[in-house]
């Protein structure tokens, strides 16, 4: 099938669902959002399809009074210049309407789990840990995303060995998605009296936050252990049984919950990071399996892939996985200016996937 045929047909199933949708008398309300929820996802890629085909008739007319302003060296010269910048926009019109047309990655509109673990390094490791961690919730700020500190194990000098987040909003995974992996830090301690840089590293996994309908959970593969939630060092947070630790027997999967006082909400909590790891799970597995059949892709999912590194001396930030080097460190930390290194992922991964379908 064409691009032209293609879309034809996305044209006319947006004509087809307005009518429908126009005439939803007995229509039940679920097949009504459904058909609505539709529609509303067409519309963009329908005026993109709109300017690009009126660009096309613009370029067409254009080029016609172009032979036909052979003899009037004024208006010829008018029509050369829009002639150009109809020419100079068409292919970046075109580019736009293939990649809405790529296939959707199912899980770009959920919610995520965002997990920050310390990494090799000692107490400079989970300080950058907690960095890393803040950088994320202020970029969730800008982005008007509401974030939720699931889990916070602290060290007790400012870092953290493990912490954990819901992040819920517009678009979260698909623009964190590739924030999965190594980050490594090089800068001088506080600690250090030489002035000698230190390298040391945190990893991160953002993970698409499942529904029930995504994931079923039987409660027979489930061991629930609960116990009394401690602090760092050891000290009491409450005097009841409230923390949870659930394993999952078929995967092995652990998860541990203790920042609320509520045994039930430290449950719910440790099931929805547990639903999430599960259905993450699942899509490395297909991954993988799809990986065989790319040219090429933004990064492997791998956990243990380094992908950026954080040089404060330098002032720089540079993501290996496309060379790009950003010498605006303080900005990226404060999640100011992290949309430049995330877009330009994005951009990445849209070429690598057109590459592989053209």
């Amino acid at each position: 099938m064409s691009l032209d045929d293609k879309l034809d047909r996305l044209v006319q199933r947006h004509v087809e669902l307005g009518e429908a949708l126009a005439r939803e008398g007995g229509m039940a309300s679920q097949e009504f959002a459904k058909l609505s929820k539709e529609y509303a996802e067409l519309a963009p890629m329908v005026d993109k399809i709109k300017q690009l085909r009126e660009a096309r008739t613009e370029f067409a007319n254009l080029t016609q009074m172009l032979a036909d302003s052979a003899n009037d060296p004024e208006m010829r010269a008018l029509v050369e210049d829009e002639h150009r910048a109809v020419k100079a926009r068409l292919p970046e019109l075109e580019r736009e309407v293939q990649i809405m047309l790529l296939p959707k990655d199912e899980a770009d509109e959920k919610n995520a789990i965002l997990e920050v673990r310390a990494g090799t390094g000692g107490e400079e490791a989970a300080l950058f840990a907690a960095a890393l961690f803040r950088m994320y919730q202020r970029y969730a700020e800008v982005r008007g995303w509401r974030f939720e500190v699931l889990e916070l194990a602290e060290t007790g000098l400012g870092g953290v060995k493990e912490a954990r987040a819901s992040i819920s909003g517009r678009g979260v995974f698909a623009r964190l998605k590739f924030e999965s992996g190594v980050h490594r830090v090089q800068r001088v301690p506080a600690t250090e009296s030489a002035g000698r840089i230190h390298t040391s590293a945190a990893t991160v996994a953002v993970l698409p936050e499942a529904e029930e309908v995504d994931i079923h959970i039987e409660e027979k593969d489930l061991r629930i252990d609960v116990f009394r939630s401690s602090g760092p060092g050891g000290q009491s947070v409450n005097t009841t049984d409230s923390a949870v630790r659930i394993l999952h027997k078929p995967s092995g999967i652990v998860v541990q919950q203790q920042d609320e006082k509520s045994q039930h909400k430290n449950k719910a909590k440790a099931l929805k990071v547990l639903r999430a790891r599960l259905y993450d799970a699942e899509r490395q597995r297909q991954d993988s399996e799809r990986a065989a059949t790319r040219k090429s892709q933004v990064g492997s999912g791998d956990r243990s892939e380094r992908i950026r590194t954080y040089n404060f001396p330098q002032g720089r930030v540079t993501d290996h996985r496309i060379g790009l080097t950003l010498h605006q460190i303080d900005k990226v930390m404060a999640g100011e200016a992290l949309d430049e290194v995330v877009e330009a992922l994005i951009r990445e991964d849209q070429a690598a996937r057109l590459a592989d379908v053209t």
